[in-house]
């Protein structure tokens, strides 16, 4: 996923309404590659206060999941604790289900 579909997915899982300008300055939802998003949407790949907002969207059961999605990408399960926002942005939507892996 390109950061921009990372950030309109997390905006989206995080309760926004509408994430992406249309060319008639209106909003709407959904979010395609050729979409602007909009310029009040957190930077979750490369804010961690941003991503710190969106964990706390978490359930504690998604939360659990959460934590061991994020272990699960460094070898070391306690180098979690240094992921980047990028890599806690791929975390959190990994866990919701939410997570789509590139094609081609």
């Amino acid at each position: 996923m390109t950061n921009n579909q990372i950030n309109a997915a997390i905006a989206v899982a995080c309760g926004w309404k509408a994430v992406c300008v249309t060319a008639a300055s209106g909003f709407y939802k959904g979010f395609d590659n050729g979409a602007k998003l909009r310029p009040d949407l957190p930077d979750y790949c490369n804010d961690l206060n941003a991503m710190h907002e969106a964990e706390s969207w978490l359930s504690p059961i998604d939360m659990d999941h959460y934590i061991d999605v994020l272990g699960d990408m460094f070898d070391n399960a306690w180098a979690f604790a240094l992921a980047t926002a990028r890599q806690r942005a791929e975390a959190f939507l990994r866990t919701l289900g939410k997570w789509e892996e590139v094609q081609g």
